[in-house]
């Protein structure tokens, strides 16, 4: 099964097969001494799981409705075409990232100069972000589209007179809350089954959302002070 997905979906992993059929999306059949036997059926359905994650950033849930009216024999609703860009940061409509955006992994990789020419900065803002600890480049040199987002916000802050030093303190609050995260997670990540690693992520992704959210509310109500 994996040797057959890892052809279209290289990062799948056990874990995440065994998540995925604890959720109820997939359901193999099961021989007396209790192995999976996966049909080609089983195959196609994980398919259509992990490419509509993948392509689409669906949630489990509304996957699991396409999924339940393909089974009663109807078209499941169309999805929008995919087409070749750099990713945006999805919001909700309220301004706050959902969930899902959290569970995005894109492939992007861009150089120095194609980062600076798409973020429309000069290698001088660059350089102080790096300093600053605000993004960095990967071992091969390249910046993800994280680091794009943070150089297009830093540019846009500094047409109000904040400059990258001031954005340390942005830094610092993202850290604590990574690590408290970090923190609630962990007894969750060491479960001893196959699909803890997967609750984990999901659990990661959920209380992210939330806390962009309280945080972005306490501005908010803080603003009105002012």
């Amino acid at each position: 099964m994996l040797d057959r997905l890892r052809e279209d979906f290289p990062s799948v992993t056990i874990s995440k097969i065994r998540f995925l059929e604890e959720q109820g999306l997939i359901k193999p059949e099961r021989t007396p001494a209790g192995y999976r036997k996966f049909a080609p059926r089983d195959v196609d359905r994980l398919r259509y799981v992990l490419r509509m994650q993948r392509d689409h950033y669906l949630p489990l849930k509304v996957i699991g409705e396409h999924l339940d009216a393909i089974d009663r024999g109807l078209e499941p609703p169309p999805i929008e075409p995919v087409v070749p860009t750099v990713p945006t940061v999805a919001l909700g409509s309220d301004g706050v990232p959902s969930p899902e955006s959290f569970l995005r992994r894109d492939q992007v990789r861009l150089s120095r100069q194609e980062l600076v020419k798409i973020a429309e900065i000069d290698e001088a803002l660059l350089g102080e972000l790096e300093g600053f600890g605000l993004l960095s480049a990967s071992g091969t040199g390249h910046f993800d589209s994280d680091a794009l987002v943070v150089a297009q916000t830093a540019k846009e802050l500094g047409a109000f007179g904040i400059e990258p030093r001031h954005l340390r303190a942005f830094k610092a609050a993202a850290d604590r809350e990574v690590g408290l995260i970090g923190q609630v997670v962990a007894p969750v990540r060491r479960g001893r089954d196959a699909a803890a690693a997967a609750r984990a992520e999901e659990a990661v992704s959920e209380i992210a959302s939330l806390s962009v959210k309280l945080h972005a509310t306490l501005v908010k109500a803080g603003l009105r002070r002012l």
